[in-house]
Formats: C-alpha cells, structure tokens, sequence
C-alpha cells in the first residue's frame, strides 16, 4: 500500500507502508545504527518518536523476543530504505513487518532515507506524519500541531516498584524510561535493585536504603518534568548517584546546569574520556544535552563529533552522569566507578 511521510515544513516523501495500517504523528529522528534495530524499536527513550534508519537495510536477521529493551514497541513509526522480506538468523523468531503489526506500529518503506537524513541534519527534528490516506494541508498541520510529547516518562516509567533480588550493592533505580539491558548490566554485577516509578518521593527511595541511586534514561524534553528535578535535589548529598541520558540532564538542571535540544541517536558515537584520553564509541538516544555545565563540577567527557559535553562529575559528592550508555562492556569503566562510589571510594578519582 502507497503512504507519505509529511514532515511539519511540507516536505513529503512516498512509500510503501508495512507493518500495521495506523496513521502515525511524531517527533520524526534518525539513527546511524547498522544493527540492533528491534534493540531500537523497543526502547523507552524513543516513546513517540518516528525513526529514519540510516543504514538502507533493516530487518535482515529478523526478530527474537530476547534482545528488547521493554515490553512492547516504542516508536510511533519506522522509516527505512529497503525492509528484508526474507530474514535469516538461528535466532530469528518473526519478521519486522509482523512485529510491528503485532505492537499495531506503522512502517514506511522505499523513500529516500539519506535526503532525509540530510533534511534533519540541517534543520533539525521535526514533527511528521505517516500516512496512507490523502490528506488535505489543514488536515495535516492540524494533526501535527497537535501532537506533543510531554506525559512520554509517566507513560513509559513502571506504575509499580519492583525488586530484583541480589547479593552485592542495592540500587534504587528511578524509573524514566530505564532499559532491560542497563538492568541485566547490573544483574552482572550482582546488584540488587528496587525500581521505582519516575514520580517517587525522594523519602520512599531513602527508606530502602540503598547503596546508590541511578536515574536512567528515558524520553522526552527534561524541562517538562520540573517535577523531577526537585525531586533529584533532595537526593544530592544523601548516596552517591549514577545519573544516564536523560537522567544526566535531570541531575545537571538539579545542581544548576543548563540543557538544549540536540539529539545524539546511534551506536557509533566517538566521546573523548578527559581523565585517560582514551576514544570510547559509544551507543546514544536523547535528544536534548548539557549546555552549560552547574559549578562544581568537572567535564569528563566531550563528543568528538560536535563538542558537546558528554558527561560530568561533582568535584566534592560521589555524584556523575553520562549521556551515553555503558553497555555491558562497561565503556567508560562507568559501572565499576559506580561500585566503587558505593564503596566510598571518590568519584573524581575514579574516573
């Protein structure tokens, strides 16, 4: 079936639609990733966001129901260059397009995903729509005026706590959108951790007593959720704190720092480690950043690509945050310096 992708300036391109026939409007973003797109598909910090993938064929190995970061799809919609009609992988259990039929999210196929790409770079994301009907202009700039994004971490975050039992160090994860694999990299570790909705009272996170506290990833813009913010506060000062993508903005505003909209998305990003000089490339998805660092703090880390600040840590309490994600190779040593937070070890020496 024929479908457009309309972007907010008017700019339209023409498909193929897959997956499930669902009009579909969103923040339109795109990602440079070779592989790991159902990895992509399932992450909370994509929640209403429609993804432009880079590399022209997606869904050559398939779809297994192991290597998700959540339950369900995330994205609004999917772009793609060529979708594999035939996947072939020993894990393989069904193809995109049935996937996404499955999580009722729409595909669009056969456009030009590097003239879009080139859109986006210039000016920036912006609101689109997939669709297979013909619509009329008022028709569109009503349906993508209408369209925001500010309720994505409460949609996302869990409604209730949960513990996942260990014998090491006890975590309090607060909940923005956290992914399935930043969990099993603590399992690893032998963490336990107590996971608790986004809008918990600083006072119940306390009375678990953990031994750290990590504020993950998540969607959206950090400037809608003032809430947490003040929230972030009355925890500075009382355990050392991890703070990952979105959380690393919520802790900059915390402490002072100032953020903007500029989106990192991809499993290539080079990010200079200050303290050893080493390149770490890095896997990314946020889409605002630190734009001016709160005092005392330090840099620690800087895009290669654009400069921009990557991560930070507290010159006096055991408190830092990155804005990509370690993974479980533990880029950064970002974990073990976590631990040793933990462990009353400072932070500034660890990293």
């Amino acid at each position: 079936m024929r479908a457009k992708l309309i972007l907010e300036d008017g700019t339209t391109f023409n498909g193929n639609a897959f997956g499930y026939m669902k009009e579909a409007v969103g923040e339109v973003v795109f990602n440079t990733q070779m592989t790991g797109y159902q990895e992509l598909l399932t992450d909370p910090s994509y929640y209403g966001q429609i993804v432009a993938m880079t590399y022209p064929l997606i869904g050559n190995y398939g779809i297994n129901l192991e290597d998700i970061e959540s339950e369900t799809v995330k994205v609004k919609g999917l772009i793609v260059r060529e979708k594999a009609d035939f996947p072939n992988n020993w894990r393989c259990e069904m193809e995109l397009d049935g996937y996404l039929k499955q999580n009722k999210v729409i595909g669009i196929e056969g456009i030009d995903t590097r003239a879009l790409t080139k859109i986006l770079s210039k000016k920036g994301t912006m609101r689109g729509i997939i669709t297979v009907r013909d619509l009329t202009a008022s028709q569109i700039e009503q349906k993508i005026r209408s369209y925001h994004n500010i309720n994505a971490v409460l949609e996302v975050t869990t409604k209730e706590k949960y513990v996942i039992e260990a014998k090491g160090h006890h975590i309090a994860i607060i909940d923005f959108g956290v992914k399935q694999s930043i969990i099993e990299c603590l399992k690893e570790r032998n963490c336990a951790m107590t996971v608790f909705p986004a809008g918990t009272t600083p006072e119940e996170i306390l009375e678990s007593n953990p031994h750290g506290i990590l504020l993950s990833n998540g969607p959206g813009n950090p400037c809608d959720i003032s809430w947490a913010v003040e929230n972030i506060k009355k925890l500075i000062g009382k355990k050392p704190i991890l703070a990952l993508d979105l959380g690393c903005q919520l802790l900059a505003l915390a402490l002072g720092g100032t953020v903007k909209k500029h989106g990192h998305r991809g499993a290539n990003h080079p990010v200079k480690d200050l303290g050893t000089n080493k390149i770490l490339i890095t896997t990314q998805n946020h889409s605002y950043g630190i734009e001016e660092l709160p005092g005392d703090t330090i840099k620690t880390h800087v895009n290669i690509n654009d400069d921009t600040i990557e991560g930070f840590v507290h010159k006096d309490l055991p408190l830092f945050g990155v804005q990509f994600y370690p993974g479980n190779r533990d880029i950064g040593n970002i974990y073990s310096c976590f631990i040793r937070a933990m462990e009353g070890e400072s932070v500034c020496q660890g990293i």
